[in-house]
């Protein structure tokens, strides 16, 4: 039974205990409440809420669990001497043998084209910790970041809760499918200046989140170009990079940096973490990959905040160090995710509703505008009311991502069964028919 204590509104917190920039209130967060209150389960509760708006990896679980089953060393610790040392193991820096084994899946995932030194690997108990730590060491509060949108909401936590600093939009739309433009960032840059905001970098996510698209390599140099004609950093967020659907895909601004011999690369951090393209994100695993040395020292430093056990290091080093392991699973998780993409698009596509192309990630960003009462914020939510409380489907709105076209929805495809996957495709299609014939 629980404690019931009654609180006296007299005693204060901090300002940021009580301040609204954590964003828990964006229709993002809401819908997940919804499934929370009523999840879907294909035996126990067939009409319940479907979770389409978790961005997990669960469909290459099964070759994780073949392998911990072939490898039980790689979960135990073999001797009460190994015991000890990694459970006394408190090195800021983490095992060295598991930074060897994560810049070595880094390399692979990347098809060979980008090398990473382990010295340069700092640990973080996830990409959420890797960000907003990299935000505490790039800007000051009142700083300013510029994003592009649509942009993960979670973002809104990651960067601004506890940092004081501003996120500033770079808007992009539907017209170039969403890609950013040296325009744009001008005309981002030139608003935060407006608003007396110093800009101190440009963060991106590539494979984008929630676009499901890598982003091209003359984009990503005219990134580069940007930030270092304004004497700014850029952080490029890139857990999705083993998600995309073939290695060629993806073009890292590692790659980037190696064509210019790394001219100007002490301004450009990469973050990685094994939630996505491995499906662990229980574990916690992060990294911040920084070409900078202060950054490197600092973030070392911090990260005391936010280490990762040395269980799941011991564990992980032992499974990435394997090379059939890994060139298995990356090859066969891509061939899944696009045969999964495939089959919601065409679902979807059947139904009359159109999705962004896409090339990577755990989702589509589907187009619903056609559908919506008024062309506006208020006609797109209560578009997601309906699908969240009638058709019982957790979306994404476009605009808990910032996207600046009402009408566009984030949906994920592989948190779930191929048959839950049907089944929510079947509810769009019901749904869907059920408007044409009321219209």
């Amino acid at each position: 039974m629980a404690i019931e204590i009654a609180q006296s509104p007299s005693v204060g917190v901090s300002k940021i205990a009580v301040s609204a920039t954590h964003g828990e209130d964006s229709p993002y967060f809401a819908g997940w409440k919804a499934y929370d209150e009523n999840p879907y389960d294909e035996s126990s509760n067939p009409s319940g809420v479907i979770q389409m708006g978790l961005a997990e990896n669960q469909v290459s679980f099964d070759l994780v669990e073949e392998y911990l089953e072939k490898h039980s060393e790689a979960s135990n610790w073999g001797s009460s001497k190994r015991f000890r040392e990694n459970a006394l193991f408190q090195d800021y820096h983490g095992l060295l043998s598991f930074r060897k084994a994560m810049a070595s899946f880094m390399e692979q995932i990347r098809g060979g084209r980008a090398k990473f030194d382990p010295e340069r690997i700092v640990l973080t108990a996830g990409a959420t910790a890797a960000n907003e730590l990299l935000t505490f060491i790039l800007a000051d509060p009142g700083d300013a970041l510029l994003v592009p949108t649509p942009y993960y909401p979670g973002f809104d936590r990651d960067l601004r809760w506890r940092t004081g600093v501003n996120i500033v939009p770079i808007h992009c739309d539907s017209s170039n499918n969403f890609q950013i433009t040296p325009q744009a960032l001008e005309a981002a840059y030139s608003e935060a200046e407006a608003k007396n905001m110093k800009v101190r970098g440009v963060l991106i996510t590539n494979p984008s989140n929630p676009l499901g698209a890598t982003i091209q390599r003359v984009v990503l140099q005219q990134i580069l170009d940007f930030v270092t004609k304004k004497n700014i950093h850029l952080v490029s967020d890139e857990i999705y990079s083993g998600s995309a659907f073939s290695s060629s895909k993806f073009i890292s601004i590692a790659e980037i940096l190696e064509d210019r011999k790394y001219r100007d690369s002490e301004r450009v951090h990469i973050v990685y973490s094994l939630s996505k393209d491995l499906g662990l994100p229980g574990f916690r695993v992060g990294t911040i990959y920084s070409y900078n040395d202060k950054v490197v020292t600092t973030a070392r430093r911090m990260s005391s905040f936010t280490l990762i056990s040395s269980q799941s290091q011991h564990l992980l080093a032992s499974m990435l160090s394997n090379k059939e392991f890994t060139e298995k699973y990356i090859k066969t998780n891509r061939e899944r995710l696009r045969k999964r993409y495939d089959m919601i698009i065409e679902g979807l596509k059947s139904t009359g509703i159109e999705c962004l192309k896409g090339n990577a990630g755990l989702f589509c960003w589907m187009n619903l505008s056609p559908f919506l009462d008024t062309p506006t914020r208020e006609g797109e939510l209560a578009l997601w009311n309906s699908m969240v409380h009638e058709v019982k489907l957790n979306i994404s709105p476009g605009s808990s991502c910032h996207c600046s076209e009402p009408g566009w929805f984030r949906v994920c495809f592989a948190n779930m069964s191929e048959q839950t996957l049907e089944v929510a495709m079947k509810r769009i299609h019901d749904f869907m028919e059920q408007r044409e014939r009321s219209s």
